[in-house]
């Protein structure tokens, strides 16, 4: 959370540095993710707007006038809240993946070997992330972009191009804040948090893309439209949800509980867009990643 955007003084000195990441990061995170979860699932509209004044006090604007529906019954409903018809088109080139989030652009870059980084000087592995030796090799030297889903932000998520999604691993783990202040002291950040891996296969690109969305604090549960079953922390070690679905550019894959982080990866066949720049703020649907065909030639005629 960026500590310039907030008017309130309470805000601001809980923002400091060293607060901020005593008061997320030294609580009993687990627990306090399944009570807030509890909490935000209890139905009472006077209690859900009680509740959104105070979060408002810390919180940028919630950007509630692009709802579908704003007359909430619960947090919950506040936090997955859908948007209204048109309001994040989808940028339409072929050879465009977009982004699949509302988000802040975070690190991102080469893929070094089988080595990212979550923050400067803050290198994880994919071994360590993925879970998965195929999907490592799949994505060896190739590229990488975190996306930061801020707590205000719309947190449902989209095919970032047409796909096919084979499976979803699930991951249990640690719940730590996402924010950049955790990113820049808490080495494998990502590798220790519960998250879940998305196989998508893009054969129009001669391969395949992974998603990685990661949970945080009070965030600890990710809803999936393909995967039957709910992923929280009451799943333990990693966990193949086996499914075959075919799904559009830009259609919903599932959704957050509240503010976190996806990270995508793509081959060296993909360059970034113009508008993927530090701290950019980036919507649903619009160009993150551009393929070029190391060969132009022999794509052109349909030959991987």
């Amino acid at each position: 959370m960026d500590s310039e955007t907030y008017a309130s003084p309470l805000a601001r000195f809980f923002l400091q540095e060293d607060i901020n990441f005593l008061v997320t990061n030294r609580l009993p995170r687990r627990i306090a993710t399944r009570l807030v979860g509890r909490f935000s699932r209890v139905e009472n509209r006077i209690l859900t707007r009680a509740s959104l004044a105070v979060w408002r006090l810390f919180a940028d604007d919630l950007e509630l006038h692009e709802a579908r529906d704003t007359d909430f019954r619960s947090l919950h409903e506040c936090f997955v809240r859908e948007l209204k018809p048109g309001v994040r088109p989808i940028a339409p080139e072929p050879n465009v993946v977009v982004s699949p989030c509302d988000a802040i652009i975070g690190a991102f870059g080469d893929v070094r070997g089988t080595e990212a980084f979550q923050a400067k000087g803050f290198p994880y592995t994919l071994e360590d992330l993925l879970v998965d030796s195929r999907l490592v090799e799949r994505h060896r030297d190739g590229r990488f972009l975190t996306l930061r889903l801020k707590p205000n932000m719309y947190h449902r998520f989209h095919a970032p191009c047409d796909a096919r999604l084979r499976g979803v691993t699930y991951v249990s783990g640690d719940t730590w804040n996402i924010n950049p202040i955790a990113l820049e002291r808490v080495e494998r950040l990502f590798c220790k948090n519960e998250r879940a891996v998305m196989d998508l296969e893009v054969p129009q690109f001669g391969g395949a893309l992974t998603m990685v969305p990661v949970a945080a604090i009070l965030v600890a549960s990710i809803h999936f439209n393909f995967v039957n079953t709910p992923l929280t922390l009451a799943h333990r070690g990693a966990r193949l949800f086996p499914c075959d679905a075919q799904v559009a550019k830009g259609e919903e894959l599932g959704r957050f509980e509240a503010g976190s982080t996806i990270i995508l990866f793509a081959s060296r066949d993909f360059e970034f867009t113009e508008e993927v720049a530090p701290g950019a703020l980036v919507r649903v649907g619009r160009p993150l990643l551009r393929h070029r065909p190391q060969n132009p030639t022999l794509a052109s005629r349909g030959i991987p």
